[in-house]
């Protein structure tokens, strides 16, 4: 990354405190979608000239894929607050290296755009947190599907096509499957011939990399759908485009309102990426409205909990899991959990019972049953990844006193200034080394540039 960009990381800490007993009440917009932008960041590579994009998150998991992309010959540089151009006209290499790839699950997005632009990628198989099985064996079979050779040797995935290149086929996915879904369409862009795509993701995100392809000249239909017809086409050009809202982050917000009954809507974002979310909370008594492009949920009387079970979507999604536990805990009555997606996503649960919240769960089981209506108490608690730090900063929220959150490295990669969004609501949270006497009222700083990554 650019020396020009400053190193904000190094001027936090890694510890959040929140004093909770404060209802959040007012206005905030979200930010861009991260699991949106990443992808869209690895396709950029398939351009011919420059690709500007805006509503970039400013978020460690951006940085790190900026410095992938950097890392196999692009440039790229700020535009602003929230606005990159990407120049991918000198990337020269088709090998990503380790260093970067094991911080970053979604760095694997880049074997698709590398094995369509060069022909061949080598990529090391995903890292990122840690929720359970992360199988490539769904990836694997489209790229073979095209007429890619596929091995693993030495923690990489190496795929390289034959001589004649990629060649359409038509792909049926045995589940719908967002990561394969995506190299797929990445790799088949650029193929020769025609595409299909059966049983693929239907989630927002995929669709805006749909979107975001076709605006590049691609030619993609059915996205949205859970079948996706592509036309190979020679080359793609530069385009400027939008990111989509990030639907995780405001239902995060939306949740915070909810644990600490109060009124909040969130702005510049779409109603319908959260339809699940919004029938379970007005299940649970929340007053739920919506506009074109806002929220605004009303939580002043909770009348009970509600059964959750996440699913591909337009069902529940499972990175709004954790913080919709932390709700259930601050509401009357009984509720169930049930993880379909990730099969270690409970690891949070013993954090949370620090707090006093009475949530159970057996061995090797992905159901959590939730006793709500107890008291939350503010406590130290360690965040184990990214959505599970957003569930303890709702807890925190909702909690007596007050809660040190660690590991606030991980809420960074996936929330913009999380504390700061929550403190334009009337929350009390603070980046701090430890725990003080008292809260601090919150200092200003710049926060223009993307963290870099060290």
């Amino acid at each position: 990354m650019p020396k020009k960009i400053m190193n904000v990381l190094d001027r936090l800490e890694t510890t959040l405190r929140v004093r909770g007993g404060h209802q959040l009440s007012g206005s905030i917009e979200t930010h861009g979608a991260k699991n949106a932008a990443l992808p869209i960041m690895a396709a950029a590579l398939l351009a011919k000239t420059p690709v500007t994009l805006h509503r970039v998150p400013r978020i460690t998991d951006v940085s790190v894929m900026w410095q992938l992309l950097e890392a196999v010959g692009a440039r790229i540089r700020s535009e602003g607050k929230d606005t990159i151009t990407i120049d991918p006209s000198d990337v020269s290499t088709h090998r990503a290296p380790y260093t970067l790839v094991r911080k970053l699950a979604a760095s694997f997005d880049l074997v698709g755009p590398l094995l369509g632009r060069f022909g061949r990628a080598e990529v090391p198989l995903p890292g990122g947190c840690i929720l359970g099985t992360r199988a490539t064996d769904m990836h694997e079979q489209a790229f073979r599907a095209l007429g890619a050779e596929v091995s693993n040797a030495h923690g990489y995935l190496i795929a390289k096509a034959k001589r004649r290149g990629l060649v359409g086929a038509d792909i049926e996915f045995r589940q719908p499957s967002v990561g394969a879904t995506k190299n797929a369409l990445l790799a088949a862009v650029t193929a020769h011939g025609s595409t299909t795509l059966r049983n693929v993701a239907m989630e927002p995100e995929v669709v805006d990399l749909a979107n975001f392809l076709v605006a590049m000249g691609a030619k993609v239909a059915g996205q949205g759908s859970d079948t996706i017809a592509i036309e190979g086409v020679r080359e793609l050009h530069g385009v400027e485009y939008e990111v989509i809202p990030d639907r995780i982050v405001t239902g995060t917000l939306l949740l915070s309102g909810c644990a600490t009954r109060g009124d909040v809507t969130v702005q510049r974002c779409v109603p319908a990426h959260l339809e699940a979310l919004l029938t379970k909370l007005g299940e649970c008594g929340v007053k739920v409205t919506t506009g074109e492009d806002w929220i605004r949920v009303v939580a002043d009387r909770i009348t009970g909990g509600t059964d959750v079970l996440t699913a591909p979507f337009p069902g529940f999604p499972t990175d709004l899991q954790p913080p919709m536990l932390s709700f259930l805990c601050t509401a009357p009555g009984t509720s169930v959990i049930e993880e379909t997606i990730f099969n270690a996503r409970f690891s949070y649960v013993n954090e949370l019972a620090r707090m006093g919240a009475d949530v159970r769960t057996a061995i090797d089981s992905n159901t959590a049953l939730v006793k709500g209506g107890t008291e939350l108490s503010g406590a130290p608690v360690e965040a184990p990844d990214i959505r599970a730090g957003a569930a303890l900063v709702v807890a925190g929220l909702a909690a007596q006193g007050e809660t040190e959150i660690m590991g606030l490295e991980y809420v960074d990669r996936g929330y913009e200034r999380l504390e700061e969004m929550l403190s334009a609501l009337g929350g009390q949270v603070q980046r701090s080394s430890g725990i003080a006497p008292a809260l601090e009222p919150l200092g200003t700083y710049e926060t223009t540039a993307y963290p870099k990554v060290v």
